[in-house]
């Protein structure tokens, strides 16, 4: 099962990096009308969130910088961002990394209980670190979806 979940790990992300490689970089900082954010910050926002809930959630150390808590947390937006956030390139090279790191997790302590459950704002209550895992995954997958709908309203215009 792990090599199953391993493999699914690696394929959003794949999909995820293939997104961020194709997407014209002048439509990146744009905030389009009827959204809340841009592209750029729905690509940290990816690397934040799936660190937080691999490895912080589990007890591990965050292993990207404590900016992109500033920059990618829930509840922030681009218009609220006050200097410089991480790069795209940076933030790429954060999603490339970060990959190997989260299987290691996910073969090593996938089943293993977290410190303490965690509630978040949807309502969900992890109690396992396979169950952040995947939900990292699933929340993934909605911000992708997310960037190609806002990259698509910004080439129809």
């Amino acid at each position: 099962m792990i090599e199953n979940v391993s493999n699914h790990i690696q394929t959003v992300r794949l999909l995820t990096i293939q997104s961020l490689e194709k997407i014209n970089p002048a439509f990146i900082s744009t905030v389009p009308k009827g959204f809340n954010n841009n592209i750029h910050w729905n690509f940290g926002h990816i690397a934040y969130i799936q660190e937080r809930l691999v490895f912080e959630l589990t007890g591990e150390r965050m292993g990207i910088p404590s900016e992109y808590e500033t920059f990618f947390a829930a509840g922030t937006a681009p218009h609220l961002w006050q200097g410089n956030p991480p790069s795209i390139l940076e933030i790429k090279d954060v999603l490339q990394e970060q990959t190997e790191r989260v299987i290691s997790v996910a073969k090593n302590n996938f089943t293993k209980t977290l410190p303490t459950p965690f509630t978040n704002k949807m309502g969900i209550t992890f109690q396992t670190v396979g169950e952040c895992i995947l939900f990292s995954t699933f929340h993934e997958g909605m911000h992708l979806e997310t960037i190609k709908r806002i990259y698509k309203s910004m080439k129809n215009k």
